[in-house]
C-alpha cells in the first residue's frame, strides 16, 4: 500500500529540506520511497510543492488528484490550492502562516478570509498549528518546517528516537538542537 505525501509552500520556507528529512527517515525505515519536486521555482516567493511517496514499492513519483495522504503546506491558501489532490479521508497539517501572493502584494486580489473554518466546512481534516509563532519560540523562523514534521509525526508510528537520527542526518550540526526543539514542539510532546 503506498502513501502520498504533499509538502506545499512557498519558495524559501524550507519544504525541500522537510521533504529530505521525511524521505531519508522513510528510507531508513526500510520502504521504497519516490520524492520529487514537481512544480514550482525554488526562488523566494514562488509555490513549491514536492511529493513524497512510500510503500514496498513505489512506481512512479507523481502523485494525482485525489490521492493524497497527507498535505503539509507551510502556508493557509497553498493548503486550499492543493485540496483537490486530497485524499477523502486525507489530512491536511496547515501552517497558521499567510504568506501574500503576488496578486495580494500588487492590489489586484485579497487574501481570502477564513480558509481554515472554509476547509473544514468541506470536511476536510485540518490541523491547524502556529509554525511560525513556534519556530520562532525554538530560536529562528527558518524551523517552521520542522514544526510541521513534529506535528506530521504525531500520524506515524515512528518512534521520537528515529525521527530525532532523521533530524541529525540531514540538518547542520549548528542548527541541530534549535531544529530538535521546533520538531518537539510541533510534536506536542
Amino acid at each position: 500500500m503506498t502513501k502520498n505525501i504533499m509538502i506545499v509552500g512557498v519558495g524559501g520556507q524550507g519544504s525541500l529540506l522537510a521533504s529530505k528529512l521525511l524521505g531519508h527517515l522513510l528510507v531508513t525505515q526500510g520502504y521504497d520511497v519516490k520524492v520529487s519536486e514537481v512544480h514550482g521555482m525554488s526562488q523566494r516567493g514562488g509555490s513549491v510543492v514536492t511529493y513524497v511517496r512510500f510503500g514496498d514499492k513505489v512506481y512512479s513519483p507523481i502523485i494525482d488528484q485525489g490521492e493524497a495522504d497527507f498535505i503539509v503546506s507551510f502556508e493557509k491558501l497553498e493548503a486550499a490550492r492543493w485540496l483537490s489532490y486530497l485524499k477523502p479521508d486525507g489530512k491536511v497539517i496547515v501552517s497558521e502562516q499567510e504568506t501574500d501572493p503576488m496578486p495580494v502584494i500588487i492590489g489586484a486580489a485579497e487574501y481570502p478570509s477564513d480558509l481554515i473554518a472554509k476547509m473544514q466546512a468541506l470536511g476536510v481534516h485540518v490541523d491547524a498549528v502556529d509554525a511560525l509563532g513556534m519556530a520562532q519560540q525554538a530560536g529562528t523562523a527558518k524551523a517552521a518546517n520542522l514544526v510541521l514534521m513534529g506535528r506530521l509525526s504525531r500520524y506515524f508510528d515512528f518512534s521520537e528516537e528515529i525521527w530525532m537520527q532523521a533530524i541529525e542526518d540531514c540538518v547542520p550540526a549548528k542548527f541541530l538542537e534549535l531544529n530538535k526543539k521546533a520538531f518537539m514542539m510541533g510534536r506536542g510532546e
